[in-house]
């Protein structure tokens, strides 16, 4: 068994894009890279008032911004469109609800043009507030529309000033509009506060969270992020399980989505013929509030129900995404014949809705299934059975009877030959 507390940033992206069931192009295959729509990138950035300080390499933080973007303006690969939005940039007086509107799109989304985008990013001057919430949500309104990637880089150096509008539940809601939209943010400088916002932002949908404290540190991890962008889509394939396993619907290696009710388990099939070995992972987020203490269990069960192995992951507090995963190797037949048997998946999650909140739909899921030659049986450990316990077991035992026959026969020869001199 193999247990995933998280999957790969990759992975949790295409959570967030599951979130509203996307549907899949007829004729694609499970997992098959889609998407001829350019890759979209929207850089938004904090120009409010603390913006000023000087506390980057000697510099302000917004020189130390207008140098990052510079330089990633000059290395955005040809493929990808770019658009800069702002936010805080353009009122600086005390009015609240004004200065919860200071968003502005400095540069579309779209082919890049660097001249005019770097003449852009001069003007910038440190102002006002620091409304992230609205600034979202005008950023995926720029990002709408084609199914390429889409990517939101939010830049702050400080916490968003226009609460009750939380910026974690604005991103919770971009992604349960399933656009496929991921957010990754950056904190210049971040206070303690601060990182768990923007980390709570980036985890809504799937994104990554970086404390930056460098120049350096900043124009590395923007042109990272760029660049992820330009890199193949990769859509899942829905697939409805079934309340028992003579329905569950028959899955092939590939990466599939689902919806879970809240108590509820849904069953998947998967024929492993002898020799093979099947991998499966299963991921579960929480694209709405839950309560505290919850869990995700992934099974390998036969036909009529027996359990062959299990993985399962424990979370509590707050997690948005949960996963586990699990290995299955069928020993192998000199029989070219031998019939593939039908294991079902067995996915339950003990995920409980907050006080208020819609159980329906159900919690969005993710499952991979592959199915390979199974390695060699004395090379491996699952397959040779140590990954059951069994066979390790009884290797101590042994070894543990053998070592004290040992040890008395020598304890009671060195006694002998005391007794002798």
């Amino acid at each position: 068994m193999i247990t995933r507390t998280r999957l790969a940033a990759g992975l949790c992206a295409l959570l967030a894009a599951l979130t509203a069931g996307l549907a899949f192009p007829a004729g694609a295959a499970a997992g098959e890279p889609t998407g001829q729509d350019a890759p979209k990138v929207d850089l938004v950035l904090d120009v409010s008032g603390s913006m000023r300080a000087r506390d980057i390499d000697g510099q302000s933080r917004m020189a130390a911004a207008k140098q990052a973007f510079n330089e990633v303006l000059d290395a955005t690969p040809e493929e990808v469109e770019l658009g800069i939005r702002t936010l805080g940039a353009d009122y600086p007086g005390n009015d609240r609800k004004t200065g919860c509107k200071d968003t502005a799109r400095l540069y579309p989304v779209g082919p890049l043009d660097r001249t005019e985008a770097k003449t852009a990013v001069a003007t910038l001057t440190p102002t006002g507030w620091t409304p992230i919430g609205p600034a979202l949500l005008k950023a995926a309104d720029d990002l709408d529309g084609g199914d390429g990637s889409k990517r939101i880089v939010l830049i702050s150096d400080g916490e968003d000033t226009c609460a009750p509008l939380d910026p974690c539940e604005v991103a919770r809601e971009i992604a349960a509009k399933g656009i496929g939209l991921t957010i990754d943010t950056l904190g210049l400088v971040p206070t303690a506060k601060l990182s768990r916002q923007l980390s709570c932002i980036a985890e809504a949908t799937g994104g990554t969270y970086t404390s930056v404290e460098h120049q350096d540190e900043l124009t590395d991890r923007v042109n990272q992020l760029v660049d992820r962008a330009a890199d193949p889509v990769v859509t899942p394939v829905p697939a409805e399980g079934a309340g028992r396993c003579s329905a569950a619907p028959a899955l092939k290696s590939g990466l599939y989505t689902d919806r879970e009710e809240f108590g509820q388990q849904r069953f998947y099939r998967v024929d492993v013929r002898p020799g093979q070995e099947l991998r499966a992972s299963v991921s579960v987020a929480a694209d709405r509030a839950v309560n505290p203490g919850h869990g995700v269990l992934l099974r390998a069960v036969t036909s009529k129900g027996r359990e062959i192995v299990r993985g399962e992951a424990a979370g509590n507090g707050r997690t948005d995404v949960i996963s586990t995963g699990l290995r299955y190797p069928k020993a192998g037949s000199d029989d070219e014949d031998a019939p593939a048997e039908a294991v079902c998946l067995a996915v339950s999650h003990s995920f409980s809705p907050a006080s208020g909140v819609k159980t329906t739909p159900g919690l969005p899921l993710e499952l991979t299934v592959d199915v390979v030659d199974a390695p060699d049986q004395a090379g491996d450990v699952a397959a040779f059975g140590l990954g059951r316990g069994w066979w390790l077991l009884g290797v101590l035992i042994l070894t543990g009877f053998l070592a004290g026959l040992v040890w008395g026969w020598l304890s009671r020869w060195r006694v002998a030959v005391w007794r002798t001199n």
